[in-house]
């Protein structure tokens, strides 16, 4: 990577309504170790700091701050139907048809899954650690999608972010029972090894997305540390990127 300040899904190019991204650590204010795009105020950062990052990506986008909406993240499997900007307690997805509404998820090593369903111009926004992903949280948006607006799963468009990749990602044997062999590896020195995306790209599968409408981020929280928050490689002490979809309030038709 060339320090860019964020990255941009290919997936979702087609469709010039949406706003789709996910921010690195470049570009902001924050000082180390939550250098310096630290958008997550679940951090020992100054609020101050994190408030001001918010602002510098909003003005990037040309979006107004109030539009974002976040949420206290707990690793569970709540979905949230959301019509305008705010913060919300305890859910880790959100879901939408209104244009001008930016759903935010903030990670350091979790993957941040956005989706877009191109027929009904509505989005969705999850947050999958590996309690989310076990609990299948993706598969449980989209049937939130499906419900309130009527999704079918073949006409949306997938992307699974930057998240730890699964020769980075050790895991107890605990975790590892809850979930299939085949996203599990044994590391040369003997540690078990969880590929969260290829378990979350299996779920959106299953969930009826096609999987030439997924893409993957190639990067790792951890491997590429340089240009991404890891909790783990940075001993939980580090800062929060943003993935964010949203529909862009002037390009939408009524």
């Amino acid at each position: 990577m060339n320090c860019l300040y964020d990255i941009r899904p290919g997936i979702f190019s087609a469709f010039r309504e949406i706003c789709a991204l996910q921010t690195t650590r470049h570009g902001g204010i924050s000082p180390e170790p939550f250098a310096s795009l630290n958008l997550g105020h679940n951090t020992s950062d100054n609020p101050a700091h994190v408030q001001r990052n918010r602002q510098i990506l909003c003005h990037r986008l040309g979006i107004d701050p109030s539009s974002l909406v976040t949420a206290d993240q707990v690793h569970g499997t709540k979905v949230r139907h959301v019509v305008k900007g705010g913060h919300h307690a305890g859910c880790d997805a959100f879901v939408t048809d209104r244009a001008g509404v930016y759903l935010c998820i903030l990670t350091a090593d979790c993957f941040p899954l956005l989706i877009y369903d191109y027929e009904h111009k509505a989005a969705g926004a999850v947050h999958a650690g590996w309690k989310g992903t076990a609990a299948n949280v993706a598969g449980i948006t989209l049937r939130e999608m499906q419900e309130r607006f009527g999704t079918s799963p073949s006409a949306c468009r997938a992307w699974i972010g930057t998240g730890i990749s699964g020769n980075a990602y050790e895991v107890g044997k605990e975790v590892a029972d809850r979930f299939a062999g085949k996203h599990l590896s044994i590391s040369a020195d003997g540690k078990i090894m969880l590929n969260l995306a290829s378990a979350n790209l299996d779920q959106l599968i299953g969930a009826g997305i096609p999987r030439s409408s997924i893409e993957l981020s190639p990067f790792c929280t951890a491997g590429n540390n340089r240009d991404f928050f890891s909790h783990r490689k940075e001993n939980g002490k580090t800062g929060r990127m943003i993935a964010l979809i949203g529909i862009n309030s002037e390009v939408r038709t009524p």
